[in-house]
């Protein structure tokens, strides 16, 4: 039996050692259903995934380069208006500046005009002032010399008695004042 086994074996063996084309015809045919189901139901929507993740990147890419773009625009536009703010904020401290002197000025003539007024009032007011004073001491210097010549006239005075009653009117003068 060990021998059969043997000789079957060996001759089992040789069938197979043989070239057996139908095998590698099958095994081609069913590799090439295989690549050919492959490419259908797996490779054909693997690349689709693929192109899809490829068009998602490139528009993600694309906006952000647009919103990069759009950002720098606008980075630029507010330099711009703080820039003009800038100048335009210059502009009002200039100008209020400009009122203030203008003002500052307006303020002085005005006070200095009102002091001058002050001024020649005060010195129209001192003259009249004077011119009252003046009359008034003439109407005494006028009472005064009436009185005196009548005191002369009723008596004739010495020297020292004519200096006495000047003191005297001098005083009385003083006292009506």
């Amino acid at each position: 039996m060990l021998t059969s086994s043997f000789v079957l074996g060996t001759a089992e063996s040789a069938a197979h050692s043989g070239f057996n084309g139908g095998d590698i015809v099958f095994q081609l045919l069913m590799f090439i259903i295989l690549l050919a189901l492959l490419k259908k139901y797996a490779w054909g929507p693997l690349m689709g995934v693929m192109k899809q993740r490829e068009e998602h990147i490139a528009n993600e890419i694309e906006s952000a380069e647009q919103s990069r773009a759009e950002a720098s625009k606008l980075l630029e536009e507010q330099r711009s208006l703080l820039k003009e703010a800038r100048a335009e904020a210059q502009g009002l401290i200039e100008n209020a500046k400009k009122q203030g002197e203008v003002q500052r000025e307006e303020i002085i003539s005005t006070a200095r005009a009102e002091a001058d007024r002050i001024k020649e009032q005060a010195k129209l007011e001192i003259e009249q002032q004077k011119e009252k004073a003046v009359a008034a001491i003439r109407e005494q210097v006028a009472s005064l010399s009436v009185l005196i010549a009548s005191k002369v006239i009723e008596k004739e005075l010495s020297a020292e008695d004519q200096e006495k009653l000047i003191n005297e009117y001098i005083q009385e003068a003083g006292e009506e004042r």
